[in-house]
């Protein structure tokens, strides 16, 4: 059965942005792949579509794209949070 939070929101694109929230740190999309528990491809195509809301920058070192909060993201995140919190216990 779904909970909650699965109602209001499409899990995988909520948890990379919490996911994202939690570390301070810029991130790989692998790694966020491995922590939301979905493929990179699917990780890469969420992540695309939260570039273009500008929610995350990529910022490329090399061969390697680093991933990281805006502004707007970090805010969009801590409302996330706050409301997964509430949800969580009902």
């Amino acid at each position: 059965m779904k909970d909650a939070f699965d109602t209001f929101f499409r899990k995988k694109p909520a948890l990379i942005l919490l996911a994202l929230k939690k570390s301070t740190r810029t991130r790989y999309g692998s790694l966020l792949a491995k922590e939301v528990d979905c493929t990179y491809s699917h990780a890469v195509k969420i992540l695309q579509t939260l570039e273009k809301y500008n929610l995350v920058a990529f910022e490329k070192k090399g061969r390697i794209k680093l991933i990281k909060l805006t502004n707007r993201g970090n805010q969009v995140a801590e409302a996330i949070q706050k409301i997964k919190n509430i949800l969580s216990n009902l």
